[in-house]
């Protein structure tokens, strides 16, 4: 067993113009690619390799302290770009609808309100990290982590994630990081994040 960086589920062309072949190509072969192999290579003789993600993520204290730092680094990364890849579509945008919209609403009075929270956490975030939309105790959040970190690692559920290290948007939009965030909305893909939500 190892872990698996699964398939885009659309082509590299798919998100132009919002985000283009040389975002997308060289952030999910060689960016996310490298995590993944470094960890399968850093579990390659332990049973951990036959957790799965999101747990082994979840709980780190599994891992043999003398391994955690790393294994955190690149589970976490994995996890995070596997849940960003699943955030996209090039039939995304627009406005969430069903119960994560009513659920938006009630959280956070609006969705324009929800938009300009997590639009200003993404602009924020000092460096490399991540913007979130996470559930916590039923009741829907925004923030952002850096680095490898995930809402995931204190128990929230991730919804939504946005990718806010340079390697995710320089390419296309050099030091232009509030353009990418505009752009971003395009295309997220709200039946997934409603499916997670539901789930």
């Amino acid at each position: 067993m190892s872990f698996v960086q699964r398939d885009l589920p659309y082509g590299f062309d798919d998100l132009a113009p919002h985000l283009d072949r040389s975002v997308l190509e060289i952030h999910f072969t060689k960016h996310h690619a490298g995590y993944v192999s470094k960890l399968n290579a850093a579990l390659e003789h332990s049973d951990l390799i036959n957790k799965s993600l999101s747990s082994l993520v979840a709980d780190l204290s599994v891992v043999p302290e003398g391994q955690r730092a790393a294994v955190k680094k690149l589970a976490g990364q994995h996890y995070n770009h596997q849940l960003y890849w699943e955030s996209l579509s090039p039939r995304g945008g627009g406005e969430p609808v069903g119960a994560l919209a009513d659920a938006i609403v009630r959280d956070f009075g609006s969705y324009d309100e929800f938009r300009k929270q997590f639009s200003a956490a993404s602009a924020a975030q000092f460096g490399s990290g991540w913007a979130w939309l996470s559930e916590r105790n039923g009741t829907l959040e925004v923030s952002s982590t850096g680095n490898e970190d995930t809402p995931l690692m204190t128990g929230a559920k991730p919804l939504l994630t946005l990718d806010v290290w340079e390697h995710a948007y320089y390419l296309q939009y050099q030091n232009r990081r509030p353009d990418f965030i505009e752009a971003f909305w395009n295309v997220v893909d709200w039946d997934a994040v409603n499916s997670r939500f539901s789930s």
